[in-house]
């Protein structure tokens, strides 16, 4: 069995293994930056946290048969507020025609932009290399128990939720667009200035250039780049595709990985979650899906079978156990179809306190 839990100080040495075998800020190789995020994400689960703006929940993926912490993923309440801005390249096609000539050109031009107004975000679904193409599609698994995460507290998250998709980067880990672009202005390597963007925006903001920059301007090399996302992130780019998530034409400044964004009222994974009580134990039902709750044990999540019966929940024991929860405990329960598409459970309660369904950009 497979379980997403949040994420512990105990799991600290298989986080930082998992850390080497990935490039993934979201994931720092830095024993005192991974203790500091640890901390940020045991006081967000644990209530203690108050203000959206330090809320940073980091989910592992534990194979409970070996006790292997084999996966990660994190979510953040809220990444910009006022004097904290979003950083991003603007992506703009401009059209160039000459009378004279009869001919013209459509040229692709960045310009660093940011947002203040404060997007929930996604990220750091981390894979350790042998479980990629797991025939139970831990993948999948691991970043649609987020969204059921956000559909069961929709007041601890925003309107709008963006996913920044990891650029394509060289086998050593540099970002050629950076090494061409960025570093002309900021004399950091890829890895420095991303790192340091974690504790401060201001540097980008005063020595990166504000007007509009020509990619042709760039070698081939690094113009291609723009938009475009490295082999490993193409999975999760067509899995949160399928969700709803669009690009928005904005793009990392580092490594010029495209954001792509969604209403989290119009995530369909968030529609279908509704949060039930527990009934007690059952046979595994017609249903299956993922189950979480903040139990016991703390936040659990693992996929199983159920069933209903009068407005609660029916859960194998061993899932129950799983999950540390008990009868009346409040589960969060999404069910997913033969496709693994998420499918409303008919009669059950929508998630508690979620807007009704719009299609208006928040």
């Amino acid at each position: 069995m497979f379980v997403i839990r949040e994420a512990t100080v105990e799991d600290m040495p298989q986080l930082l293994k998992l850390a080497r075998l990935v490039h993934s800020f979201n994931l720092p190789q830095d024993r005192d930056a991974l203790a500091a995020k640890l901390d940020r994400s045991h006081r967000a689960f644990a209530g203690s946290v108050r203000d959206a703006r330090g809320r940073e929940f980091v989910f592992v993926l534990e194979d409970a048969d070996s006790g292997s912490v084999v996966g990660t993923s994190t979510v953040y309440s809220r990444i910009s507020w006022p004097g904290h801005p979003h950083l991003f390249f603007r992506v703009r096609r401009r059209e160039h025609y000459s009378k004279d000539l009869g001919t013209g050109q459509v040229h692709v031009t960045i310009q660093l932009d940011k947002d203040e107004s404060g997007p929930s975000e996604i990220g750091g679904l981390i894979l350790a290399p042998g479980y990629r193409g797991h025939p139970q599609k831990l993948g999948a698994f691991l970043s649609h128990t987020r969204f059921q995460f956000i559909a069961a507290r929709p007041q601890q998250f925003q309107k709008r939720i963006i996913a920044e998709m990891m650029g394509a980067l060289t086998t050593d880990s540099r970002s050629t667009l950076w090494d061409y672009l960025g570093r002309r202005f900021i004399n950091l390597s890829y890895t420095e200035a991303d790192t340091f963007n974690q504790r401060s925006k201001e540097f980008i903001l005063k020595l990166f250039p504000s007007v509009e920059i020509y990619t042709s301007l760039l070698p081939p090399e690094a113009r291609q780049l723009v938009g475009k996302v490295g082999d490993e992130t193409l999975p999760a780019l067509h899995m949160l595709t399928k969700l709803g998530f669009q690009p928005q034409e904005h793009v990392d400044p580092f490594d010029g990985g495209p954001y792509l964004e969604a209403v989290t009222a119009n995530i369909p994974i968030v529609n279908a979650s509704a949060v039930l009580p527990l009934g007690g134990a059952g046979a595994r039902g017609s249903h299956r899906g993922i189950v979480s709750c903040a139990g016991a044990r703390g936040f659990r999540a693992v996929r199983s079978g159920f069933s209903l019966r009068a407005g609660t929940l029916l859960l194998p024991e061993r899932v129950i156990e799983t999950l540390g929860a008990s009868k009346g405990t409040k589960i969060a329960v999404t069910a997913f179809d033969a496709q693994g598409r998420a499918v409303p459970l008919t009669g059950a309660r929508r998630r508690s306190g979620a807007a009704p369904r719009r299609r208006s950009r928040a």
